[in-house]
Parts: C-alpha cells; sequence; structure tokens
C-alpha cells in the first residue's frame, strides 16, 4: 500500500494536546504548533483497521493481554535490531513516564543520585525529582558540530555515586544513535561502579540515514542484567493517545515489584483499543514505517536545504534519528525569552523552548517536522519573513 503523507491533516476535532493546548503553552493559538512529539500523519491502515473492528465488536470490558502480544514485540526487535529478547521479562506500562515515575517511587531513596545527560529530554528531571532523587549532570559536548558523551567527567560522576543513569538511545533532542562503541563503554563505566543504566528506546524504530540503532541491553549479558529497557510503539506508529509501551526488567525480582505496583494502582491492563492497535503495529506497520522514515528524511533535507538558502542564521542538526530537530539559533543574536517570543510573536511558530532540555539547550529550539511537507513549507516561510522583517 502507498501512504500519501503530503495530506493535510484537520485535528481540530481530534482533541490534540498539540494545537488544544497551543494558546495556554503559547499564549496565543494562530501560531502552527510544532512542539510536541507526536504527528500531523496518520497511522497504518492495519492498525486503523484493528481498532475499527475492534469498536465495531461494541463491548470494552475489562482486557485481557494474550501471549502473542509480547511475543509480537519479541519478533520485532529480533527483526529491527537484533535482539532476541526473553518476553519473560518483559511489562507492560501505559507509557515510558509512567513507568519511570513507577519506578523511581519503587526504586529511588531520597537523596539517591540520579545521572543525565543534558540537553535531553526534560521529563527524566521532573521523575526524578518528583520522587526525591538528585539529579547529576553529565553534559554532552558538542565537538565540531556533533554531539558526544563525556566519559571523563561521566567517570567522576558515577565514582561519586550514583543509583541509577537514565540514558536516551537514541538521543532526544539532539537526534544522536549511539554506537556500539560508546555504548559499550558508557555500560562498562556504569558496570564498574555498580549503577543501573536505565534506558529509554521509545525513538529507537524512528531512525534515519542508514544509522543503526544498539539496544543498550542486547550487546553482552552483564549489560542485559544491568538495563531496564523503555520502548513503544506510540512514537514510532504515532499512538501515544493510547497508552502504550513495554519495558523489559534485567531480573524477575524487579519486574515482580513493579507489577505490584501496577496492581496497587489498577493500571496494570491495557486498554481496549491498545492491545489490537500495539499487535497490528509490529504485525503489518513495517511497510507505513519505511514509507515515513524516507518522507521524514525529505522532511529533514528540506529545513535543512531553506535555511542554508534563506536562514543562515539558523543551523539545524541533521539528525541520525527522531522526527526531532535542533536548531541552533544562536547567530539571530537573542537570548532567552527573547528568542523565544520571536519564534512565538514574529514568526508565529509553536517550537520546544531548548533550554527546557537543561544544560547546553540555551540558543536552540526543537522542530516537529512529522508533518505534511506543505505545513513545513508554511512554517518556514513565516520565519523567514520574521528573520527578514526583524533584520537579525
Amino acid at each position: 500500500m502507498i501512504y500519501n503523507f503530503d495530506e493535510i491533516m484537520d485535528r481540530s476535532n481530534n482533541f490534540s494536546a498539540k494545537y488544544d493546548e497551543a494558546k495556554n503553552k503559547f499564549g496565543r493559538d494562530d501560531i502552527i504548533p510544532l512542539w510536541i512529539a507526536d504527528m500531523d500523519l496518520k497511522t497504518a491502515q492495519p492498525i486503523i483497521d484493528a481498532i475499527i473492528g475492534r469498536a465495531n465488536q461494541g463491548m470494552f470490558g475489562y482486557v485481557s493481554r494474550p501471549e502473542r502480544y509480547f511475543e509480537l514485540v519479541r519478533e520485532w526487535q529480533l527483526k529491527r535490531n537484533n535482539w532476541d529478547v526473553d518476553t519473560t521479562y518483559m511489562a507492560h506500562a501505559t507509557g515510558v513516564m509512567p513507568m519511570m515515575c513507577h519506578f523511581m517511587r519503587e526504586f529511588l531513596n531520597e537523596g539517591d543520585k540520579v545521572i543525565v545527560q543534558p540537553p535531553v529530554y526534560s521529563e527524566f528531571f521532573t521523575a526524578v525529582k518528583d520522587w526525591g532523587g538528585e539529579l547529576v549532570y553529565n553534559p554532552l559536548k558538542l565537538v565540531d558540530g556533533d554531539y558526544q558523551m563525556d566519559f571523563e567527567d561521566l567517570e567522576k560522576k558515577l565514582k561519586d555515586g550514583a543509583k541509577f543513569l537514565i540514558v536516551c538511545n537514541p538521543h532526544n533532542p539532539v537526534g544522536r544513535v549511539w554506537s556500539r562503541e560508546e555504548l559499550t563503554k558508557l555500560g562498562n563505566l556504569c558496570l564498574e561502579n555498580n549503577v543501573m543504566v536505565i534506558s529509554d528506546e521509545i525513538h529507537s524504530d524512528l531512525i534515519l540515514f542508514n544509522n543503526k540503532h544498539i539496544p543498550m541491553a542486547s550487546i553482552n549479558e552483564n549489560f542485559k542484567k544491568n538495563t531496564i529497557t523503555c520502548m513503544s510503539a506510540t512514537k514510532t506508529f504515532n499512538l501515544a493517545g493510547l497508552q502504550v509501551s513495554t519495558t523489559v526488567f534485567p531480573n524477575l525480582e524487579m519486574k515482580k515489584i513493579y507489577e505490584d505496583v501496577q496492581g496497587k494502582l489498577d493500571s496494570k491492563r491495557n486498554n481496549a483499543f491498545s492491545v489490537v492497535a500495539n499487535m497490528a503495529a509490529y504485525a503489518h506497520g513495517e511497510e507505513w514505517l519505511e514509507q515515513l522514515l524516507t518522507y521524514l528524511e525529505g522532511n529533514v533535507e528540506y529545513i535543512n536545504n531553506f535555511c542554508k538558502e534563506h536562514i543562515p542564521q539558523i543551523k539545524p542538526n541533521t539528525p541520525d534519528c527522531t522526527y526531532l530537530m535542533w536548531l541552533d539559533c544562536k547567530d539571530l543574536g537573542l537570548e532567552g525569552d527573547k528568542l523565544v517570543d520571536f519564534f512565538t510573536n514574529e514568526a508565529r511558530l509553536g517550537l520546544n523552548d531548548g533550554r527546557s532540555f537543561g544544560i547546553g539547550g540555551e540558543g536552540y529550539m526543537r522542530l516537529n517536522v512529522a508533518c505534511s511537507r506543505k505545513l513545513l513549507e508554511k512554517a518556514m516561510n513565516q520565519l523567514k519573513e520574521a528573520v527578514d522583517k526583524k533584520n537579525l
């Protein structure tokens, strides 16, 4: 089946957070929202068909999870990432961040240190602080335009004591796919210092430009026993509203503690639609995904070419992964709130403020390119007109 990603999607009656919450976030509702990380693109037809089929049954009682459910996750990981993960260690979660918050609640003691690598997804900070942990920052290094892990700094931080390290693999927002060598060095340092790794791999299917995702736990047996892997079809197939993800635990004891928490909170079941959607995605969604990745690569190239030709003051990255671009806006000469105000009130675009991602985010904006090319063209022309008008 050939998919048309050029179709302009009307989300006015979609109950979309990206659109409906834009006024609260940006102070106006006449912007093009390119912030929150979901897509203005229809998902794969087999997923739509599965949901419609389930809806047509007309009964939405408590949901069981068939054995085939986690087996499809295993088959997907084996085919896409050469990772033969044991389904025994898998657990359901309503999302990567709900899982992480449950996890922090149960396994983090007051004052325990958790290492993060900013600029990085801001909800990591919240999950740690809300449950009494102490954030320790191991900022990424920018070397000749390429983000790298600072292993010298990391080793010092690990030796100072930490309970967990959260690695964003692949990385949001800088778009790095970490190499096997980088992950191996990271994993060995964590083992040497008795620090467990939490690997957020929610973007791991959105790999661009012939890069290759390496699941942290797949590298060797020792890493498998020291890594909690968080993954989901929601980012891949635009299913975030169905609230479903999968966690792979390093041991059954930890899995049991987590599932006991789910039982106490009565959140252990899928909803009626997430079961069939998740299964259809992993069983029949690959054709759609391959076409999507090609389209996203075209959107990334469009943004890069447009900025190079028309707005050289803005320097986008070319992400190895994700549909999120990290824009270096420092040459606009606008700092702090002035940069955000320019994008919002002059260009009328809703992007994520780079500062929200922590250290290293000042002067950057995050742009979501998972939408039709025509919408991006409109957004970039608005940005060019604003830059020209301000003579920046």
